[in-house]
C-alpha cells in the first residue's frame, strides 16, 4: 500500500565552495554582463547582505574622450587566478557565496567590464570580501586592458599590479633577490608610455 511506504528525503552531496561560487570570463562577442543573473547567484537564505562592485567603463580620462575599453586575457590562466582569489576571500570572510565575471573584448563607455557580488550572513564580510577580490583582479589577474580614446589609444597598467610589484621587489632587495623577478602572477611588466 502506498501509505505505508517509508518517506525518504533525497540525499544532496555536500556542496563544495567552487559549486557555491560563479566564475566567467566572457569573451569577445558575448555581449553584456548579466549583472542580475550574478546577484541572483549570490543569493541566499542565510545571507543578511549582499554586496556588489561594477566597473565600467567611463567616458573621460585625464581630459581626453574615451571611446572604449578593450581587455585581452590568457583566459585558462585569468580562470584559475579567479577561482584562487575567491578561495582566498573564503578563507578570510564568512561568506555564503560568490560571483565574478569579466567581459574580454571592446567594453564601451558606459557599460560593465568587471563585476563581484559577494553575500555573507554580516554586511562587513560581504562589503570586506568584495574590495578584496576586485583589488586582487586588478592585481594579479592576466587580463590587459587599452583605453581607445577619439584621439588614440594607450595600454594601460593598473596601479594596484605595480603596487604589489615595488612590494614584492622591495621584500625581494631585502632578501638579496634580482629587482628584475617582479611579482603578481605574471613576474615583471613593463610600464607602457604613450608614444608623443
Amino acid at each position: 500500500m502506498a501509505g505505508d511506504e517509508p518517506l525518504t528525503a533525497a540525499v544532496q552531496p555536500p556542496t563544495t565552495e567552487l559549486d557555491e561560487d560563479l566564475v566567467e570570463i566572457l569573451e569577445e562577442g558575448s555581449g553584456r554582463l548579466d549583472i542580475t543573473r550574478y546577484v541572483d547567484h549570490v543569493r541566499d537564505l542565510a545571507a543578511g547582505a549582499i554586496a556588489t562592485f561594477e566597473g565600467t567603463t567611463r567616458d573621460h580620462f585625464d581630459g581626453r574622450r574615451v571611446v572604449e575599453l578593450r581587455y585581452e586575457a590568457y583566459s585558462a590562466m585569468a580562470r584559475r587566478r579567479l577561482e584562487a582569489i575567491l578561495r582566498e576571500a573564503r578563507a578570510a570572510h564568512a561568506l555564503r557565496r560568490l560571483a565574478v565575471a569579466h567581459k574580454l573584448g571592446p567594453v564601451p563607455a558606459g557599460e560593465a567590464s568587471v563585476f563581484v557580488a559577494a553575500s555573507a550572513v554580516h554586511r562587513a564580510d560581504a562589503m570586506e570580501a568584495c574590495r578584496y577580490v576586485i583589488d586582487e583582479i586588478k592585481a594579479s589577474v592576466p587580463i590587459w586592458k587599452k583605453e581607445v580614446y577619439d584621439d588614440g589609444e594607450v595600454w594601460k597598467e593598473n596601479r594596484e599590479f605595480f603596487d604589489r610589484a615595488d612590494a614584492v621587489t622591495d621584500t625581494g632587495r631585502k632578501k638579496g633577490h634580482n629587482k628584475a623577478s617582479g611579482g603578481g602572477c605574471c613576474g615583471s611588466k613593463v610600464r607602457v608610455m604613450e608614444e608623443s
